[in-house]
């Protein structure tokens, strides 16, 4: 082998061997992944674990699926008392002709949504501390009066103040008298809708 190869040679090692320093260099300098961030807490009774959708946002022209039946919301009646707001919307079966239920919902702190349906009281009053309504006995836990506006259909005026009692009963079910205007009494019996058991679609519009 001539000299000039072997110049040639040693050249191209020594090259080799500064651009494994350098990369070995690079490796060492370069920083450390950084640890991945911990989780956020998490409120295990916030809305998105209730229900598929946030329930506060509900309006007309939403639609709920609850226990394999879909319902469309006819309208929507926002109640205040006080610093206490709440809701209620009025829902139609696409499947089942002129089944009519209400849901109800409020935080006190936490969500609650109710589920309504009307029942006929004949000349039954609020007037007791206990009343008794297909076996279930029920006890009053609210009495108050709320102002209201209305939107889409709901059967009540655009805006006015309802009179309200409620009873609770157990497991979760409810009993409510409604007075709208000073006129009849109506009443509907509620059962707290159960976690992850409804879906909510927002309709068309904002």
């Amino acid at each position: 082998m001539s000299g000039t190869a072997i110049v040639i040679l040693l050249v191209l090692i020594l090259v080799a061997l500064v651009v494994l320093i350098l990369v070995l260099l690079r490796r060492r300098q370069a920083p450390a992944p950084a640890p991945a961030a911990p989780a956020a807490p998490k409120d295990p009774f916030a809305p998105g674990d209730q229900v598929a959708g946030d329930p506060r946002t509900l309006k007309a022209g939403d639609m709920v699926e609850y226990l394999g039946v879909r319902y469309f919301v006819r309208g929507s009646v926002r109640l205040r008392e006080g610093g206490f707001t709440w809701s209620e919307h009025l829902l139609d079966a696409d499947t089942i002709e002129g089944a009519k239920v209400w849901i109800s919902v409020e935080e006190d702190p936490d969500l609650e949504v109710v589920w309504w349906t009307e029942h006929d009281i004949g000349d039954m009053t609020p007037s007791e501390r206990t009343i008794t309504v297909e076996g279930v006995e029920y006890r009053r836990d609210e009495h108050g009066t709320a102002d209201y506006t209305s939107e889409g259909t709901t059967g009540v005026g655009v805006q006015g103040r309802v009179e309200y009692v409620d009873y609770e009963g157990p497991r979760g079910k409810y009993l409510s008298f409604e007075q709208y205007g000073g006129g009849q009494w109506e009443a509907g019996l509620g059962e707290r809708v159960p976690t992850g058991s409804m879906t909510i679609y927002p309709g068309g519009g904002s």
